[in-house]
């Protein structure tokens, strides 16, 4: 099948570019092309799956092969609405598709799109407009407590020069450390105050750094297990404040894992509670962390979309995070811990918004997923 007869391979600059899902199958159902959309969907690549049989890479059911060697036979196109895919890695998926004959030799274009995507766009621009929201929010509460905390202070050194009673002055010495707390607290919620300093950077670099220091930290009770993928290129970005990005979720995830069974409140992570209040009764597993690196392309993220994307998975075996604190652990001071600040996450949610990323969570009892885009983006 050449490209002069394909309408599709024709063009394959344009065709490359798209977002929606694109296979092409001879009469016999055997894949002869696929885009980079495509590849990405169902989680193969063009080479491995050129010349396969589509029920390899993609089971459906009901009466869907049938359908498609008529559609061959007879040119006659056809569409389905809310099928089921599973593909080869397990994952499951609900889509539209659509088949059209495209030649006298039987071949069919295959058209793709996900249901979900539309909702899981919908729900990336929610998540970066709570988070617009919540910037604008900290930023005015922040001047409207820092500039009374600046007179208090003055004032609290004025009288301290005035006291000559070295006891009275332990009180002014309190309100004086109370109001440098109460500042620092402040700046912490604001997240780092510099813009990012922009040199290449390897996630993969960054993920071992945090995984060296979490180890150290862990004292060899966690067990790690990488699956990075090594076609991941280097990009433009701020690696210290990544680090700090990583090593916040990380972190969380390692508390949540080496918790004692005696109680949430021993652990420092948001994940230390359940959705039925308690800790993880899963003993019988070594607590674990898992990295894993994903390229994706022709990817959106929120409004916009990339041309490549890196997904990294942090992944833990730990007792999950409650549904109450799922939907709002991104925003400051929300803690898991009656002793926690609840800024790890605010702040890593900063810091990969400022490389122009998001952060998502899954969670369930024995599994929580966070889950963090990074557009790769090549330093000018």
């Amino acid at each position: 099948m050449s490209n002069a007869s394909n309408p599709v391979t024709g063009y394959p600059h344009i065709v490359d570019s798209l977002s929606t899902a694109l296979l092409v199958m001879d009469r016999n159902l055997l894949i002869r092309y696929m885009n980079p959309a495509a590849e990405n969907l169902l989680a193969v690549s063009a080479t491995r799956s050129h010349g396969m049989a589509f029920s390899a890479i993609v089971l459906v059911a009901g009466d869907t092969e049938r359908r498609l060697k008529a559609a061959a036979d007879h040119g006659r196109s056809f569409s389905q609405h809310e099928a089921e895919y599973m593909l080869m890695n397990g994952a499951r998926m609900i889509v539209d598709y659509t088949v059209t004959p495209i030649n006298s030799e039987g071949d069919l274009l295959l058209e793709i799109w996900r249901r979900d995507q539309l909702l899981r766009i919908n729900r990336e621009e929610d998540i970066l407009s709570q988070q617009e929201t919540n910037r604008v929010l900290v930023r005015g509460m922040a001047h409207e407590i820092k500039n009374p905390l600046g007179g208090i202070r003055g004032a609290a050194q004025l009288l301290d020069r005035e006291l000559k009673s070295a006891e009275l002055r332990e009180y002014t010495q309190v309100i004086i450390d109370e109001a440098d707390r109460l500042r620092s607290l402040v700046d912490r919620m604001l997240g780092p105050n510099k813009a990012p300093r922009l040199i290449r950077t390897n996630v993969h670099e960054v993920l071992e750094r945090v995984r060296a220091l979490l180890e150290a930290e862990s004292h060899g009770k966690l067990t790690f297990k990488r699956d990075y993928d090594p076609s991941l290129p280097e990009f433009c970005a701020d690696r210290e404040q990544l680090i700090q990005a990583f090593l916040n979720i990380a972190r969380n995830a390692m508390e949540a894992c080496l918790e004692s069974p005696d109680g949430p409140g021993n652990s420092d992570s948001l994940n230390s509670l359940q959705s039925n209040g308690n800790p993880s009764s899963n003993t019988s597993e070594p607590a674990t962390i898992t990295f894993r690196t994903r390229a994706l392309r022709q990817f959106t993220i929120g409004p916009v979309r990339h041309r490549l994307v890196c997904r990294v998975d942090v992944i833990d075996n730990g007792p999950g995070i409650s549904p109450q604190l799922q939907q709002n652990i991104f925003y400051p001071m929300i803690s898991g811990r009656a002793s926690g600040n609840g800024l790890g996450l605010a702040i890593t949610q900063s810091i990969i918004g400022r490389h122009h990323g998001l952060v998502e969570c899954n969670s369930e009892p024995g599994h929580t997923n966070f889950v963090i885009y990074l557009p790769l983006e090549e330093c000018t």
